[in-house]
């Protein structure tokens, strides 16, 4: 027995040299060498999910190893004397009930921590197979996780040597061969996949942690009867190589905190990410029967999240307020009034039978003529007449009879509608190409797609083109400049109107010449012409809304303001205190911005682009809400002074991509709730930017006003308590092909907000460097309490200061340098401590490459 003695001793002492050595975790990406001298690479990260955590544990290393043999040999209960004398190999591998309480007892010698993480279905497949501890015999089976010693279990995986007929091996890294074990882990190649969340069950796939979760911290445990090693972490890290792996009695199922304290995990509910998953365009012409949910490639519903805790030197994805902390729509909003016509409000429909769920009435009951100059000329008017020759000489008759006549003869293929649409467009005959849309026919779609789209949706489009009359039965406003005007229509006129302007009816359109010179384009001509993939991917986008409109009635309504202010702030004069900001490099105004008044990155000609080759941030907004299309009908082009307001508009695409790389990907079912006056809570603010030839000229105090001034235009609720505004979703905005400054173009729309009393949550496209930048700057002013006042009248002196005296094409001084600097050394207003100076006093200007236009 005192050999027995002796060996404890040493092997304690052993133990607590290997603690200490323990205590540093390896380095990110090291090897560690086994005693086969094989490698095993620590820092790997399982292939998983985009945005999903992998699984996480420890790598066996030697040290590991060394510390499994020592807590086998201080296993002393029940053990017979004779037998350890005789063979002290055979003593350390005993029973497993005693190498169970050893573990227990070594844990209090050692102070070994222990966490729990909640298992949250009990359903879960075991993993079948045993784990040998090194220099044991003991088949421990059912290890749920590895006990922490000082250390953070990271992002790696185990190190598994795969025998010749599938099963898997852990391998000891002990130098001592006669100790060292190899035991094989019998796992059908099924269930061989490690990265298996807690509540995984047969039939689902699982969903990792998200980014945002924090590192895993807790290890799990349960009944040695049952197995599994899962940790699920958001990003790898430094791995703490010398956790030793321990047996655990059965806990509660739960998450313990730091305190102590016994809680239920947090679920979450996320949705699929079917980023992988782009369709030619199937779906977005032929209905979709509910698809049947594979269990192995969709995540689950339902996540564990552990409680956030900040990833020590990582780069954040968010900065500021959190963005659950700012207003949104319609939680923050105040009751609507009883939806009444006026004289600086149009309405379409119906207003005392308006029903939610119910297709709204057309108002009047039958069609109401006008052709002047205050209302859209129609192409169902009386009026729109179209010259024809006859035996007789030259004539004229019904151009409306012209169109219906083409049209109901039948499309059966591209040519075929651009002959209808040519018979009464025939001054433009020779100067039209229909090649987009023929490419899309011929090589765009599939056969089946193509016939569901000539034998199907065309159809329904034309009925729908002809039924202007019986739809749109009230003359519609032209919202001209210099009017505070609005116009509320139902999502099936403006389907209506669309359908024309896919068939090129409109008159009076086609000509930069006629009266609608200020006017954007409406007929979609420009959309047929040439090759371009992009005309490609915009027709589908387009036929996927009309698909939708044609197979189910939309049921909502749709406000189209135009505001025009002839007063602004006084901007230097103002004692107006920033407001709160959420900055993020990751999501998208549309998505992320829900709820909130969402900027729209416009061209003075609302929609831009968007009939024709443009394919960024406004004209991408009006193919997957092609309900802001119908503005470009009746909305002149903006003054300085004015916005276009777009409230109730409908997703109905999804989307990857941008400009060139831009792609259809999938119908989109828009969840947005709906106002009391069946609008769903999606406001837009069409905000067009000054576009600039050289880059210094945006810092003179006249460019700089008129942005300021563009901006509150378009922010600003007069009379409505700021309780009641809804947070602004913007990002850079005219910092594309308009050539505006990033930063300058963040600061202005920070200081408009404020004077507007809305908060920001801004959304900068991937530039993480331009999010510090500009949380550190508002952080910054905050705390300094400088006012919008103030920091006009510092943009105005770093024109004269920095700009004027300038011989480059860019400022010798950055802006955000500028201001730090005279604001640190200027003793009034005093500023709390912020950044140094010397560390923004950069020479080089950003440029953009994000989303921004």
């Amino acid at each position: 027995m005192s050999a027995l003695s002796e060996n404890v001793t040493e092997v304690t002492e052993k133990r607590l040299k290997l603690e200490a050595d323990c205590s540093s975790s390896s380095p990110e990406g090291s090897q560690t060498v086994t005693a086969k001298g094989e490698k095993e690479v620590t820092g790997t990260k399982l292939p998983g999910h985009h945005n999903q955590g992998s699984l996480a544990t420890d790598v066996l290393t030697s040290k590991m190893d060394e510390a499994a043999k020592e807590i086998n040999s201080s296993a002393t209960g029940n053990v017979k004397v004779d037998d350890v004398r005789n063979d002290l190999h055979k003593f350390e591998c005993n029973r497993k009930d005693d190498c169970q309480s050893g573990v227990k007892e070594n844990d209090k010698l050692f102070g070994v921590s222990r966490k729990h993480k909640d298992l949250d279905d009990p359903k879960l497949d075991r993993i079948q197979g045993s784990i040998l501890l090194p220099n044991s015999n003991m088949d421990v089976k059912g290890i749920y996780g590895l006990s922490e010693v000082n250390s953070i279990v990271s992002d790696n995986v185990i190190i598994q040597k795969k025998s010749t007929n599938g099963e898997k091996a852990l391998t000891s890294n002990s130098p001592d061969v006669k100790l060292s074990k190899v035991t094989t882990i019998s796992t059908p190649k099924a269930k061989t996949n490690l990265s298996l969340s807690l509540n995984t069950s047969a039939n689902a796939d699982v969903e990792m942690l998200s980014p945002e979760s924090p590192t895993c911290r807790n290890s799990v445990y349960n009944n040695l009867g049952e197995s599994a090693l899962s940790c699920t972490v958001p990003q790898a890290s430094s791995v703490q190589s010398c956790s030793s792996v321990e047996s655990s009695p059965s806990v509660n199922r739960g998450v313990v905190n730091p305190e102590g304290i016994n809680e239920k995990p947090a679920v979450t509910a996320m949705e699929t990410d079917d980023g992988d998953k782009l369709d030619s365009g199937v779906s977005s012409l032929l209905p979709k029967s509910k698809a049947k949910e594979d269990p192995v490639g969709i995540q689950s519903k339902q996540s564990q999240k552990s409680e956030p805790v900040p990833l020590p030197n990582s780069d954040k994805k968010w900065l500021g307020t959190p963005i659950e902390m700012l207003r949104r729509m319609p939680q923050c909003g105040q009751p609507l009034p009883h939806l009444r016509a006026s004289d600086s409000h149009k309405v379409l429909i119906r207003t005392d039978l308006l029903k939610e769920g119910e297709v709204p009435v057309p108002y009047p009951s039958k069609f109401r003529d006008a052709w002047d100059d205050m209302t859209v000329k129609m192409p169902c008017s009386e009026k729109n007449l179209f010259p024809v020759e006859n035996e007789d000489g030259s004539v004229v008759q019904s151009r409306w009879e012209l169109i219906r006549s083409a049209l109901e003869n039948g499309c059966k293929s591209s040519l075929d509608i651009r002959d209808a649409i040519l018979s009464y467009n025939t001054a433009h005959a020779k100067r039209w190409d229909f090649t987009a849309l023929n490419v899309l026919c011929t090589d765009g779609l599939e056969h089946s797609e193509v016939q569901y789209l000539f034998d199907v949706i065309l159809p329904e489009m034309v009925k729908l083109a002809l039924s202007a009359p019986k739809i749109c039965t009230q003359p519609i406003p032209l919202l001209k400049q210099n009017m505070n005007q609005s116009l509320t229509m139902s999502q099936e006129q403006i389907a209506c109107l669309l359908a024309n302007a896919f068939f090129c009816t409109f008159p009076r359109r086609n000509s930069r010449k006629s009266e609608y010179s200020n006017y954007p384009e409406i007929n979609f001509y420009r959309l047929f012409e040439g090759s371009s993939p992009r005309k490609i991917e915009k027709l589908k986008t387009l036929l996927c809304y009309f698909r939708r409109v044609t197979t189910s009635k939309p049921t909502g309504l749709v406000t189209f303001t135009r505001q025009s202010l002839n007063s602004f702030s006084k901007w230097e004069s103002s004692a107006t205190q920033l407001t709160r900001l959420h900055i993020t490099y990751e999501g998208t105004i549309e998505d992320q911005g829900y709820g909130m008044l969402q900027v729209d990155f416009a061209n003075r000609m609302v929609g831009g682009g968007v009939t024709g080759l443009g394919l960024v941030q406004e004209e991408i907004r009006f193919l997957i809400n092609p309900e802001l299309i119908v503005s470009r009908l009746f909305t002149e082009a903006l003054d300085h002074n004015e916005c276009l307001i777009i409230t109730g508009t409908e997703q109905y695409s999804k989307y990857s991509g941008y400009a060139e790389s831009y792609k259809w990907k999938d119908n989109h079912k828009d969840e947005m709730p709906r106002d009391e006056w069946q609008r769903r809570c999606t406001e837009i603010v069409a905000l067009d930017a000054l576009k600039y030839r050289h880059f210094m000229e945006q810092f003179h105090p006249d460019k700089i006003t008129r942005e300021l001034n563009k901006a509150y235009c378009g922010f600003v609720r007069h009379g409505v308590n700021s309780q009641n505004l809804s947070a602004i979703a913007t990002g850079n905005w005219g910092c594309g092909a308009f050539g505006g400054d990033t930063r300058l173009k963040a600061l202005l729309q920070i200081m408009a907000a404020a004077e507007a009393g809305r908060d920001v949550a801004y959304f900068t496209f991937g530039d993480a460097e331009l999010m510090r930048d500009v949380h550190d700057l508002h952080t910054f002013l905050t705390d300094g309490h400088i006012t919008v006042g103030t920091l006009y009248g510092l943009l105005k002196q770093y024109f004269n200061v920095v700009c004027k005296n300038s011989h480059s094409q860019r400022p010798d001084v950055s802006l955000y340098g500028f201001i730090y600097e005279q604001i640190s050394s200027d003793p009034v207003p005093e500023p709390s401590p912020g950044p140094s100076s010397s560390s923004h006093l950069s020479t080089a200007v950003s440029s953009c490459s994000s989303d921004c236009h």
